[in-house]
């Protein structure tokens, strides 16, 4: 199967720090028309790779973040569900503060509250304070926040993917020859500097780094293949500069603001053997 881009491609129906839209662009140069079987995403955030791409056999997808998978299985499973709740949702800042504070345990609720919040709060960002606690402030955000269209076609999309939460080296149980893995880790290391960055309540560490590497070995060996996005840095290019693959430097806008944040343009590494 020619796993491309999609002549409609999904666009994502969430906001992500982080997240690679601006790669899509550059898929089809990336990629270079190969033919790939199933597809792997295991840090999935705003999926807009895996929206973008055309439709694999199969796709196992997965984050350790678990109200986003849980978006993702109920947006999968339960669209119109989903957005049914969002249409009785208001854009103000006094329903936002009173969302937040819920903890819904029905899953379409809990779904529905996540693509809210992302799309009314402050840059979209995912920030826990340390008791698991969703605390990002509202963001006076004036588009509209229930975007139907993105929900379904994404349902559509998802009909044949698996999605679980769990750590990244999940999907060696199913990796298989001629795959495609698309990994867009956490970043160790802002762009070109120390400064360490949190993911959900964890550290993606420089050791979590190295394990990522070990499993690119993995991949390599299974005789399938995988796109790689990071920061570019120097202990990044040590770590996964491997022989034979290909290292692409690229530039992009920096999206995300704030108190001690500045716009402008940041370079990435993309590695991959393909």
């Amino acid at each position: 199967m020619n796993l491309s881009l999609s002549v409609n491609m999904t666009k994502p129906f969430l906001r992500w720090a982080g997240g690679k839209t601006w790669l899509v662009k550059y898929l089809e140069e990336i990629l270079l028309d190969k033919s790939f079987n199933n597809y792997h995403e295991p840090f999935l955030g705003g999926g807009a790779v895996f929206l973008a791409v055309a439709d694999p056999k199969r796709a196992f997808l997965s984050d350790l973040n678990e109200e986003l998978v849980n978006t993702y299985v109920e947006v999968r499973d339960n669209p119109f569900e989903v957005i049914s709740i969002l249409k009785h949702y208001e854009n103000t800042k006094e329903f936002y503060y009173r969302i937040r504070e819920k903890n819904f345990t029905d899953a379409v609720q809990r779904a529905a509250r996540f693509i809210f919040l992302n799309q009314t709060s402050y840059n979209g960002l995912y920030r826990v304070n340390q008791k698991g606690e969703y605390n990002v402030p509202y963001g006076f955000r004036s588009k509209n926040f229930l975007e139907e269209e993105k929900i379904i076609l994404a349902s559509k999309k998802l009909q044949n993917a698996d999605i679980i939460c769990a750590d990244f080296t999940c999907i060696k149980e199913n990796i298989s020859e001629g795959d495609l893995v698309f990994l867009d880790p956490p970043y160790t290391v802002s762009h070109n500097n120390n400064g360490f960055i949190k993911y959900n309540q964890q550290l993606f560490s420089l050791e979590d780094q190295k394990r990522l590497s070990l499993l690119i070995d993995f991949i390599k060996e299974r005789g399938a293949y995988y796109i790689l996005t990071n920061a570019a840095h120097e202990t990044i290019k040590i770590i996964f500069k491997k022989n034979g693959d290909r290292m692409i430097e690229m530039s992009r806008s920096s999206l995300i603001g704030g108190e001690h944040a500045h716009r402008g343009k940041v370079s990435e590494y993309v590695f991959t053997n393909i």
